[in-house]
């Protein structure tokens, strides 16, 4: 059984297109991640799978069950974080967390406070007076003290500190470890590198690619640093170019032969040739689709 699974899920806002025939499938037990920018399409999906909107056409299990008739016990077995929370003004977070519990029939009161702690998240604090990170941590402990079988995350981290991000991280690593499945919806591709074992990249609601993050690395190309260089010649396998005072970066995704070529027709002072980094894949795969 798949912990997502999609065929053909298309979603229309009146005329404008959400998502188009998208088809994805998520193993149970996975670091998933959903790579796209803003508008891509990241948070219709998510929506449609948890049965918050329906979808114009295709369909779409979670958890093996489907998200329009068995939505309420996909809820019940799903973590989600949104984009952005809301909650309800003049509430305690303490007082959230037990709303939030009991709408599962749960008690949940042992594993928020031990949340609490690792997020230092003071749940006698009035949510209106909270940072938009402290809300952050609320929606965290929300989406996990349930210990759901699924996490589905939307931007999960945008707000949070870099130390509270990591300990986010370290959270959900934990709980994949012990079988948990993470489907993470990013726009920060060094979250993705860093943590996900399998990714898709979506461009205006269409699917580019899934695969493993490995693979998705291996694309044939190089990334290259050129210090002191003169010039760089519009070149089709030069892709997502930036230049800084002398330096100069860009992913090559011609062969080896050719690259050693291109660079003898430079002139520059240093170059350093490394494997790419995923910033620049998600490049690629863009300027493969405009092609």
């Amino acid at each position: 059984m798949k912990a997502i699974k999609t065929e053909n899920l298309t979603k229309y806002y009146g005329k404008t297109l959400g998502i188009s025939d998208l088809s994805l499938s998520v193993n149970k037990g996975d670091f998933f991640g959903f790579i796209g920018p803003n508008g891509s399409g990241k948070s219709t999906t998510i929506r449609t799978l948890l049965g918050l909107i329906s979808a114009t056409s295709g369909q779409a299990e979670v958890l093996g069950l489907d998200v329009i008739k068995d939505r309420t016990e996909i809820l019940k077995r799903v973590g989600y974080m949104p984009g952005e929370a809301f909650f309800y003004s003049g509430m305690r977070v303490g007082e959230i967390l037990k709303l939030s519990a009991k709408l599962r029939g749960l008690d949940c009161s042992a594993e928020a406070e031990a949340l609490c702690k690792r997020l230092d998240l003071d749940p006698n604090k009035k949510v209106d007076a909270l940072s938009l990170g402290n809300r952050k941590k609320v929606g965290i402990v929300c989406a996990m003290q349930h210990r759901p079988e699924l996490y589905i995350l939307d931007e999960p981290t945008s707000g949070l500190d870099p130390l509270m991000q990591k300990e986010f991280y370290d959270l959900l690593t934990e709980r994949n470890k012990e079988g948990a499945t993470v489907f993470l919806s990013s726009h920060i591709l060094s979250e993705i590198d860093r943590y996900c074992k399998n990714a898709a990249i979506i461009r205006e609601g269409k699917l580019l690619v899934l695969d493993s993050i490995q693979n998705l690395s291996n694309i044939g190309g190089k990334r290259v640093t050129l210090k002191g260089f003169a010039d760089i010649p519009e070149n089709k396998s030069v892709v997502g170019l930036k230049t800084e005072n002398d330096s100069a970066t860009f992913l090559y995704t011609g062969g080896a032969k050719d690259l050693l070529n291109f660079l003898s027709s430079l002139t520059f002072s240093d170059v350093t040739i490394s494997d790419p980094e995923l910033d620049e894949i998600f490049i690629h795969y863009y300027k493969k689709e405009e092609k």
